[in-house]
């Protein structure tokens, strides 16, 4: 598929777009996330104006629907004290928890020496049942610091662990195949529609798998 060179979109929104023509596409205009960079694909028809009309348009869907999926600090802290209450025994909290961009190979991490727990920037945008398993699953160790059946007990109360644990390990390969993107949904237009078409943590120094 034929490719311009990467760019900065028309808006001004600081994003690496890379755009690929399909003699194949007739009218519909995708954008999706690949290895940190917005790919918008486009028909190969279309002239330079219409590729600039959408690769801002689309841009903007992108930027939107990811800003609606991405928590902040905030929410993740009370996401934490929802389910600490819900899962820890009494009393026991993170002293604190955000996001960090410095994980690349661990979906969360958590001190329990020092209550802080960690979660990497990744997970934005996943399901919300995904991040709690992983919020749920870190906030164990403040109780159990290793991952024996005391710990299991505590993460398997959350009904969707399964699920969750199978959703991470195909992020996982995806992403070690070299297909990954950032966990955010692709997006398709035709006209002017749109059609929203293993290593979790470390504990103290040292990491821990599933």
């Amino acid at each position: 598929m034929p490719t311009s060179p990467p760019s900065r979109d028309p808006a001004g929104s600081g994003v690496d777009v890379e755009v690929r023509r399909s003699a194949r596409r007739r009218r519909t205009v995708s954008a999706f996330r690949e290895n940190g960079r917005l790919v918008v694909a486009i028909p190969a028809r279309f002239t330079r104006a219409e590729e600039e009309r959408w690769v801002a348009e689309m841009t903007r869907r992108v930027l939107a629907k990811e800003g609606r999926r991405r928590p902040s600090d905030e929410d993740l802290a009370a996401r934490a004290e929802r389910l600490a209450a819900a899962y820890l025994p009494p009393g026991v909290r993170p002293r604190s928890i955000r996001w960090v961009t410095n994980q690349g190979r661990r979906w969360g991490s958590c001190t329990p020496t020092t209550g802080t727990i960690r979660l990497s920037h990744r997970l934005q945008g996943m399901p919300d049942w995904v991040v709690d398993y992983v919020v749920l699953h870190e906030l164990a160790h403040l109780v159990v610091s290793g991952h024996g059946p005391e710990f299991w007990a505590i993460v398997e109360a959350y009904p969707r662990t399964e699920r969750a644990r199978g959703f991470l390990h195909g992020v996982a390969h995806r992403d070690a195949e070299g297909e990954g993107a950032d966990g955010a949904d692709g997006t398709d237009a035709d006209g002017d529609d749109v059609d929203d078409g293993d290593d979790l943590d470390g504990v103290g120094e040292d990491p821990a798998l599933f």
